[in-house]
């Protein structure tokens, strides 16, 4: 082989190389993406968007408890929980409790709960919903102190001017299925239409995230060297990389560009790299301020108040990751040992993943077909517009 082809092989081989461990960690989480966005579709096809307003009038325990609980049945995207607190805001929520209904959205939804147990561990999964938790109680001391009613009537204003960031359309769409039983209506044909219609469009929501994070993750694993994440996690120093963990995780984070569940496989990366368990935590909680959200913060709340979401965001996130940390440490309860989180190479056996993948998949292809029948794609072409233009967006296919 000339010293001229020697470069191109190897960049080849290295292409190669993070291709397959990214098709690798793909092939160990897709019937668990299938079964958690299927959940969630059935979630939120019975849990009306129209009541989320109505039961967040201020910023109590209760009204939080409750955003809490209406965000964990939402999607899981970034952007559409980004996009549905500024609507129920602008219609009349509490800002606080928008925000914590935002930051359930994407930290306590049952699919990321999922992901995380299968790529790095149960212990990661439960916490992540502990720190969740802790980070919207955070949020709302920080808002209790910090948040002025001036910075709260300059968001209102320039929320009301309607500024289009992503998935509007998607976070104004209710297409639950109403009257009855929460079980008679799932399984009724319009909540079986809605439940297709919710997964579908969750999917097209968040494909990109999930494969540019598998992607990302690929090639880290394949050609960052070990020695870099030791050294940049200060692996040698045990107190400090405690410390260092939960605050260089979210900047890690917003740098990638990388949100939602599409960040999971990079903290498995992370993980077995040397980044702290409470680091890993505050990289995941970061979602919500990598650099494009940082920007639709901006054009729905204005600069003034998206710097101060950025600053009591990061916070919040910081704070959780070290309570994690050390609440975990007390109780025995971070892995030890070396670290596995699933960062492998392609391998498709007869094996019950295989199996799994195989039941599931046939499931997406039911709602998939559904989907196709009963006016899915029209309404997909409406989900990144916002529902003003197209005279609301009611589910009214479904039989």
């Amino acid at each position: 082989m000339t010293t001229s082809t020697l470069p191109i092989a190897t960049v080849l081989g290295g292409v190669a190389h993070a291709l397959n461990l990214a098709f690798g960690m793909t092939w160990e989480i897709l019937w668990a993406l299938v079964l958690g966005f299927t959940l969630s579709a059935a979630v939120q096809a019975v849990v009306s968007k129209g009541e989320i307003t109505r039961l967040l009038p201020d910023a109590s325990p209760r009204s939080l408890a409750v955003a809490c609980g209406l965000g964990a049945a939402s999607s899981s995207c970034s952007y559409a929980a980004t996009a549905l607190a500024r609507s129920i805001f602008r219609k009349g929520a509490n800002f606080t409790s928008a925000m914590a209904f935002e930051f359930a959205s994407t930290n306590l939804v049952i699919e990321l709960g999922i992901i995380l147990a299968l790529l790095l561990g149960w212990q990661f999964t439960v916490a992540e919903f502990v720190g969740g938790l802790l980070m919207i109680f955070f949020l709302a001391l920080l808002f209790r102190v910090l948040l002025t009613p001036r910075l709260v009537e300059e968001a209102r204003r320039q929320a009301d001017r309607g500024l289009v960031g992503r998935m509007e359309g998607h976070a104004d769409m209710d297409m639950s299925a109403g009257g009855g039983s929460i079980l008679s209506r799932a399984f009724s044909p319009r909540g079986f239409t809605s439940i297709s219609h919710y997964f579908v469009m969750d999917w097209a929501s968040i494909w990109v995230d999930i494969a540019v994070g598998l992607l990302i993750a690929g090639a880290l694993a394949a050609w960052v060297p070990e020695t870099f994440w030791q050294s940049f996690f200060l692996v040698k120093h045990p107190t400090l990389a405690k410390l260092w963990g939960p605050l260089i995780g979210p900047v890690v984070a917003m740098l990638s560009f990388v949100c939602s569940i599409g960040n999971v496989p990079l903290a498995a990366v992370l993980w077995n790299g040397g980044i702290s368990f409470g680091g890993v935590v505050s990289f995941i909680f970061a979602d919500l301020i990598v650099l494009p959200i940082l920007n639709i913060y901006r054009k729905y709340y204005g600069r003034r108040v998206s710097l101060f979401l950025l600053g009591t965001f990061y916070a919040t996130m910081v704070a959780a990751g070290l309570v994690v940390e050390f609440l975990f440490d007390a109780l025995g309860l971070i892995p030890e040992g070396p670290r596995q989180a699933k960062v492998i190479e392609a391998s498709v056996h007869l094996n019950y993943t295989t199996v799994l993948n195989i039941i599931f998949l046939a499931l997406a292809g039911l709602l998939v077909a559904r989907f196709l029948r009963t006016g899915g794609p029209e309404m997909l072409r409406m989900m990144n517009g916002p529902a003003d233009h197209h005279g609301g967006m009611s589910h009214d296919h479904g039989h």
